[in-house]
């Protein structure tokens, strides 16, 4: 598993490139980040929905009431264009950031 301090600058990024494939809720994006990293790495409850807060702020993401489930009403979340804008930005310097770490840390083939 992944420590959290290594990857704690990367959850909005991780949360904005998912609303990027399309409109989801919470409990969702949790299951699919843990999903599609093996379980590697498992967002906290709190640090996702302080993300949530964070980039709605920033008016990078919107909320919007879903369906309900359980006797609770889903809160569903959409990228917006300006979210969509700073991803591309964040994409780009997750590159440069990887590259750095690969030359200085070892990458695959060290």
């Amino acid at each position: 598993m992944i420590s959290s301090d290594v990857i704690r600058g990367y959850n909005d990024t991780f949360l904005l490139s998912l609303l990027a494939q399309g409109d989801s809720y919470g409990y969702d994006l949790s299951r699919q980040i843990r999903e599609l990293t093996d379980d590697a790495y498992i967002i906290k409850e709190t640090t996702m929905y302080s993300a949530f807060t964070r980039l709605k702020k920033k008016g990078y993401i919107t909320s919007y009431p879903g369906t309900v489930t359980q006797g609770k009403k889903r809160t569903y979340y959409s990228i917006t264009e300006k979210g969509k804008n700073y991803l591309k930005e964040k994409r780009q310097e997750w590159r440069i950031t990887k590259e750095v770490v690969d030359k200085l840390v070892g990458g695959d083939n060290k």
